[in-house]
This record gives structure tokens, sequence and C-alpha cells, in this order.
């Protein structure tokens, strides 16, 4: 048991080390931990097995259509649109265009389901505005960075999706539900942090918009937001699927893009055909390696193993919970979201079960810690492409983004050991008794 443990994590940390891509190290570390059990053929069979029967999955088609519906709404205009709408809901507020970049980045992030896309639409449109406004360009990419991860909590979300999937069927219904809460608190929470900035440093307030400018933002983006009503009124209501829903999102981001708004004509469509396919593919890879790992783990016992030395150190729930949130911090420093949450939710849900934690709860808990590991060095994705929109460099961000940092892991805290949060919404649309 301890040599499988020691194997599995040790060869993939060492490929980790090496540079090898992260879906070929977890492919790798789970052959290598299989051999440890049976001979090389049969390793590499059940190894190739696993990751076949384990992509074929209904609900896993969700994810490429998602990801198409969020780079067609990328590319379709839709984020201009939602600024505008944050604009006349943030104007008066001290330090406004901060404060836009965080609803816009809460309203686009829900739509596409991406940090990335989200840091990089917005920040885009946002970071030469705030920098004529006089804003601190490292202040403003802070902000930017800070905030693009609230769409990964505010559904539809595909890394909730994939947490169903890997937690064997948690209601995805309840697990978007779940998400809203939580997300909303976010960038309230990130807003207060930049209203006390921006006022201690002056930054100008907005003039006050007329109702024909509120009125004519909010029927720029009120199309754009449907998307959200119909994916969450049809899933809630059990007219369709979460993976009915990601096929619908398409049509409608097409329609919206390409028809209604015409910011893409028919000659776009074939490379964010091939941008989504492309991102897709890393993602299954990236899912179907980390199930033969999940099989190795079950097969040597390890989760157990993991469990029973956790709930060995205490028989402190409160202490077992801060622990395997300061595990899910670190990790999310040098590991991204996906992979994380394929890894750790098996060896983790042992123990949250012993100690009576809810599934859909501890999915929200797995994705807010992650949330933060994105903005994060060494690998934090959000934060590299942040920077690079804004051409502000990595260590000039850094000092501002620490008050950001500081709430967001305060954050986690409360969300983490004040369940009714998470669960509130669900149990009371869905009579979630989880």
């Amino acid at each position: 048991m301890t040599n499988a443990i020691l194997v599995l994590f040790g060869s993939f940390a060492v490929m980790m080390a090496l540079g090898v891509p992260i879906a070929f190290a977890i492919g790798i570390a789970a052959a290598a931990t299989f051999l440890l059990f049976m001979g090389f053929d049969q390793s590499m069979f059940i190894v190739a097995q696993q990751m076949a029967s384990g992509l074929d999955s209904f609900t896993l088609l969700a994810i490429p259509f998602f990801i198409l519906a969020g780079n067609i709404m990328n590319r379709g205009g839709i984020a201009a649109r939602l600024i505008d709408l944050a604009k006349v809901l943030a104007g008066r507020l001290p330090g406004s265009l901060a404060h836009v970049n965080i609803i816009a980045n809460m309203l686009f992030g829900s739509i596409s389901g991406s940090a990335v896309a989200s840091a990089a639409a917005v920040g885009g449109v946002m970071a030469p505005v705030q920098k004529r406004e006089g804003y601190d360009p490292a202040f403003s990419t802070a902000v930017n960075v800070a905030s693009c991860p609230t769409g990964l909590l505010i559904p539809p979300s595909t890394t909730l999706i994939v947490y169903s999937l890997i937690t064997g069927g948690t209601s995805i219904g309840a697990l978007f539900l779940a998400g809203y809460l939580p997300g909303i608190l976010m960038g309230l929470s990130l807003m207060v942090v930049a209203g006390i900035i921006a006022k201690r440093r002056g930054y100008p307030v907005s003039e006050r918009p007329t109702f024909v400018q509120v009125r004519s933002a909010v029927m720029r983006a009120i199309l754009p937001l449907g998307l959200i009503v119909i994916i969450m009124g049809g899933i809630i209501g059990g007219v369709f699927t979460a993976t009915e829903a990601s096929a619908i999102a398409v049509v409608y981001a097409l329609f919206l893009a390409l028809v209604w708004y015409r910011e893409i004509g028919i000659r776009d469509l074939p490379g964010i055909l091939i941008e989504s396919a492309v991102t897709t593919t890393i993602v299954l890879l990236m899912i179907g390696c980390s199930i033969a790992m999940s099989r190795v783990m079950a097969f040597g016992d390890i989760p157990s193993t993991i469990s029973g030395f956790m709930l060995g150190l205490s028989d402190n729930p409160y202490f077992i919970m801060l622990a395997i949130v300061a595990v899910l911090l670190v990790i999310g420093t040098f590991m991204d979201m996906t992979p994380a949450l394929l890894i750790f939710t098996p060896i983790f849900m042992p123990v949250v079960q012993n100690i009576g934690i809810d599934p859909v709860h501890f999915g929200i808990i797995m994705t807010i810690n992650l949330c933060i590991g994105i903005c994060t060095p060494p690998v934090g994705s959000a934060l590299f492409v942040g920077c690079s929109i804004s051409g502000v460099s990595i260590a000039k961000v850094l000092r501002p983004l620490i008050p950001f940092y500081l709430v967001l892991v305060a954050l986690v805290m409360v969300v983490t050991f004040v369940p009714e949060i998470s669960l509130f919404l669900p149990r009371l649309i869905l009579g979630y008794g989880g």
C-alpha cells in the first residue's frame, strides 16, 4: 500500500518537475503504479481501457458544448455589452471602473464558463479605459485577475460538471445552484477591497447615468444574460439535462453572434471550432488519464489509506477541514484547476464523507479553493493572461494582489464552515436533502 502511494505520487511529482505535460504525467504515473500489481501488457491494457470507458459518458458531452458556446460569446462582442451594463450598475461607486471590471467578469464569466476567457475579454476592454482615467495599471490588472474566476462558481460551470462526474453523479442542478451565493459573495468581497483602495487613492467616480443610458445598457445586455435564464430555468424545471442545455447554449450563442449582432461571420466559425476542439481535447485527455489514476488509487486502496491517516490525526471535523483547505490552497498554486479536481476529489471524498460533509457543499469548497490557485504564481493561468493583456509584469501585479488574496482566503473559510451559503438555494428551489 505504501509502495503504491510512493510510486504514484513520486513519479507524478518527478514528471511535473521535468515539465512533462500534466495529462501525460497523470497517465504515466497511473501506468507505473499498475506495474506493482500486474505485468506490463495487462497494465497498459487496463490504463487504456479505463481512459476509453471513463470518457464514454453522456454527461461529458456538456464540456465541449459549453466550451464552444463560451468561445462564440467571447468572439461575438458579448463582453462590451456586459461592460456597458456593469457601468450603469457600479458607475457611482468609488473607483467605479474597478467595480465595473469585477461585475463584468462575474457576468461574462458566468456565460463563458472560463476564467481565462473572461480575463482576456473584459481585461482587453477595461485596461486602456482605466489607464486613461488615471488608474494604476498594476492595480487594474490585479482587479481583473482576482475577479475573473468568479464565473467558475456562477453557473453554467464546466468545473462543477467535472466534479459531478468524478463523484459518481452528484446533482448538477444542485451544484449549479450552490455556486450562486459563493460566486456573488466572491465578487462583492473583491468590490469592497477595490472600493477601499480606490477611495484612498482618490480614483474618479463616473457620472450618474441617464435613464436613456440605463435603458440602452439593459437592452443591449438582456439577450446575452438570457442564456443563463434559459440554461438554469431548463435544468431546474426539468425541461432538459445539463448536457442538452449545453447544446442549446451553442445554438443560442450562434444566433446572437452570427445573426442578431453579426459580430462574427461564417468565415470565423472554422477558427472558433478549431480553438474549441483543441481546448476540449486537452480537458478530455486530462479527464481520461485522471480516471485511470482514480482506478489505480481504488485498486491500491489509496483513498481509504489516506482517509484513515487524516481521520487518525484528529476526530475534530473542523481541524480536518482546515487541513484539507490548506492542502487545496497549496495545490492550487502549482496545478491547474481541472487536474487538481480530478486527482484530489477521489482522495478527499472518503474523508469528508466520514465527517458528514455534504458532497454538493464540498464541490463548492474545492472549486472556490482552486479558483485562488489560477490567480497565483507559478502556474496561475488567469494571472499570466491578465498580465499579458494589460502589458504589466507579474512582479508588479503581485503586491496589489495581496489584499485580494487575503479576502479570498477569508471567504474560503466562511464558505467552508457555513454550509448554508452553498446549500441554501439547492434546498429552497430543488428541495435538496443530500
